[in-house]
């Protein structure tokens, strides 16, 4: 009698109920961390659309064979274009002001205390020219003067540093010169801050409220009383915060001030500046100002 094979699929032992045959798992697909490359034509791409590199990157014309001149060249292009957001950024917190929203205005003037440190920071490159670095391409610059530059005008005079006599150098521009007459007769940053305070019942003199806005801002004893008052009031009152945020501004641009002063002084010395200036003899004296200057002498008051 033959015994059945083990191997006979009819006696094979029965597979346990819980078996069950598994499906083959197909393999995951990596995550397209990758960029989509087909995005653009064949001539431009969306961020160039939007950023205008091309522009950005071709507009340096050098005019020496010092390859220090480009990094000057750079530099300087860069700080025009910090100019430009700062200037944005105070002239929204004017507006606002103006409008009694305070909030947008700190959140502008907050805005502006980083990109005038980023501004500041743009020294660097230049702080530790040697005077023989400098006078490699100093020649290249000719008659141009960084105090000819249309936007830190645009700038200086939201701080209230108004003065008819720097439209000069712009009057062969027709837009920067319109632009810089309607910046001079405007109210300061600092104007639209003491109307303000004057609305929100502070003593601001009825003469410094209806000054000439065209004239360069002078420090008043009331308006100094005005904001020790303030400062010597609640510390969580809007108003300390905004007197606080213009005092980061005001630090900021002497800052700069100062930094401009070093750099100059570390590469050309006392010798005349570019464009006719006094150069290292006008910025010591630039340096010496605080703008808003009440802010700082109602700090002896408190």
């Amino acid at each position: 009698m033959s015994h059945p094979s083990p191997t006979d699929p009819a006696h094979r032992p029965p597979a346990p109920a819980t078996e069950v045959p598994e499906a083959a798992e197909a393999p995951e697909a990596d995550p397209p961390f990758g960029p989509d490359l087909s995005i653009g034509s064949s001539t431009t791409t969306p961020y160039e659309d939007y950023v205008q590199a091309r522009v950005l990157t071709h507009l340096q014309q050098p005019h020496s064979d010092d390859p220090g001149e480009m990094v000057f060249l750079v530099t300087t292009q860069v700080m025009e274009l910090w100019f430009t957001v700062i200037v944005h950024e105070w002239q929204t917190a004017a507006d606002a002001l103006r409008r009694d929203d305070l909030t947008v205005a700190m959140d502008a003037l907050r805005r502006s205390t980083y990109e005038l440190e980023a501004l500041n920071a743009a020294w660097k490159p230049l702080a530790r020219l040697t005077p023989a670095q400098f006078n490699s391409y100093r020649a290249a610059l000719g008659e141009g003067s960084g105090f000819q530059s249309a936007m830190y005008r645009r700038l200086e005079f939201l701080l209230g540093e108004k003065s008819a006599s720097m439209l000069v150098p712009h009057r062969g521009a027709a837009q920067e010169h319109a632009e810089l007459e309607k910046a001079l007769q405007e109210p300061s940053l600092y104007d639209e801050t003491l109307r303000l305070l004057a609305r929100r019942g502070h003593a601001v003199p009825a003469a410094v409220l209806r000054r000439d806005p065209a004239l360069r801002y002078e420090p008043d004893p009331a308006v100094e009383a005005v904001w020790a008052e303030i400062f010597a009031g609640p510390q969580e009152s809007e108003l300390v915060r905004l007197g606080e945020l213009l005092t980061d501004v005001a630090e900021l641009v002497w800052r700069w001030r100062n930094d401009h002063l070093v750099a100059t002084r570390r590469a050309m010395g006392a010798k005349m500046g570019t464009g006719g200036s006094a150069g290292v003899a006008w910025l010591e004296k630039r340096a010496r100002k605080n703008v808003f200057p009440e802010l700082w002498t109602a700090r002896s008051h408190v």
